[in-house]
């Protein structure tokens, strides 16, 4: 029996605590990027940005929008794929336009927050919500009532 081969646990039970872990990773995902958009909007929980930036203000202010909105959005689990694409579209914005003249390495930079945000954003876009996502349940509820309004027993 070759150790490399062998499974230790089923694959349903398997892709159950993936769904699980998913699911944690996004909801930790958006709260924190749902609170850099308060902070950027009102300064609140942290005022780690300067002064507040003026509303329609062109890229900060639109910038702790998404973050707020998208972020939330994200962490609820409601149009996921399409709020963290546009979540991580943000970043390498950020990225591309405030970090990278400060040099190529995040590290350098300062830009690792913004790499890191991009990446884990990509990563929900691609993969989906995982667990304990408001959008399943609304599916779920959505089916269940169709379901019951097609029964025969009506």
């Amino acid at each position: 029996m070759h150790l490399l081969t062998t499974q230790t646990r089923p694959r349903a039970e398997t892709a159950a605590f993936a769904a699980i872990v998913l699911g944690l990773f996004r909801i930790l995902i958006g709260v924190s990027f749902a609170l850099h958009g308060c902070a950027e909007l009102f300064g609140k929980p942290v005022h780690a940005y300067g002064p507040l930036p003026a509303v329609f203000a062109w890229p900060h202010w639109w910038a702790g929008v998404i973050e707020l909105v998208a972020g939330a959005a994200v962490a609820l689990g409601l149009g996921t794929r399409l709020a963290a694409l546009l979540c991580s579209g943000a970043m390498a914005y950020a990225f591309l336009t405030v970090h990278l003249k400060h040099g190529i390495l995040p590290i350098v930079n300062g830009g690792e927050p913004a790499a890191l945000f991009c990446w884990s954003f990509f990563l929900i876009a691609v993969l989906g919500p995982g667990a304990f996502a408001a959008d399943t349940l609304l599916t779920r509820r959505t089916r269940s009532r169709r379901t019951t309004v097609g029964s025969p027993a009506d």
